[in-house]
């Protein structure tokens, strides 16, 4: 196997070609087509769509694909570097996870970052006055077109108890917590933090604390890969 040094030609920030609607062209020329598509259920969030593709050795193959139409989550930065946690039940899993502020991008039109700051309000309470984009996701791409996008707040302000949101379902069990940023690190390192969007933005803060924060995105930088975005 040749070994292959991955450099800015390579697409790794903007791709190399476009789904053209019938499918992906690749560098290399190969069309992956589009034969046959088939929406095979349809939930309250998500649906299940069927593709038949054409593949590189001329076979074509099924792929099941978890459609969904995206989410945001907050690392909320206190003045004493410790970051706004959540405790929530997943009924998946069975068991509560420490996580981020966070939701699914549920209200038509409205931008990420808008979404991103109506979860910190309704799920820990807070507003922020300085926002950036912290990084952004493909939850699990071989089998989902699940992204999302997670932002960075700051200069943090409690909302007053009077005006605060009043969770439903899960979120009337949550409860929050403030942790030392290293400390969170040192959690998701052990493995008791493991959610995925909480392990890669807590990572994805402490790298980027190591500048000063100042390599970070503006918050309505493009998002190619925003479900729906094409």
């Amino acid at each position: 196997m040749t070994a292959h040094n991955m450099t800015a030609d390579d697409g790794i920030a903007d791709g190399v070609t476009a789904d053209d609607g019938t499918g992906y062209r690749s560098e290399t020329g190969h069309h992956y087509e589009v034969v046959d598509s088939e929406v095979t259920f349809a939930g309250r969030i998500i649906a299940v769509r069927r593709d038949i593709v054409r593949m590189p050795d001329g076979v074509v193959s099924q792929r099941d694909i978890v459609m969904h139409p995206g989410a945001v989550g907050v690392v909320a930065l206190d003045e004493a570097g410790r970051v706004v946690m959540v405790h929530q039940y997943r009924h998946p899993v069975r068991r509560a996870l420490w996580e981020l502020p966070a939701g699914i991008l549920d209200v038509a039109g409205e931008p990420p970052a808008q979404a991103a700051a109506r979860e910190l309000a309704e799920e820990a309470g807070l507003t922020a006055t300085r926002w950036d984009l912290l990084v952004d996701v493909l939850a699990s791409p071989g089998m989902t077109d699940e992204a999302y996008r997670v932002f960075l707040a700051r200069d943090l302000v409690e909302i007053p108890a009077v005006d605060r949101h009043v969770g439903v379902h899960e979120e009337a069990d949550m409860r929050t917590a403030r942790v030392d940023l290293d400390e969170a690190v040192a959690r998701v390192l052990s493995g008791s933090i493991t959610n995925a969007m909480a392990v890669v933005g807590l990572l994805a803060a402490a790298t980027a604390r190591a500048d000063g924060f100042n390599s970070l995105r503006p918050v309505d930088a493009p998002w190619q890969d925003r479900p729906g975005a094409g």
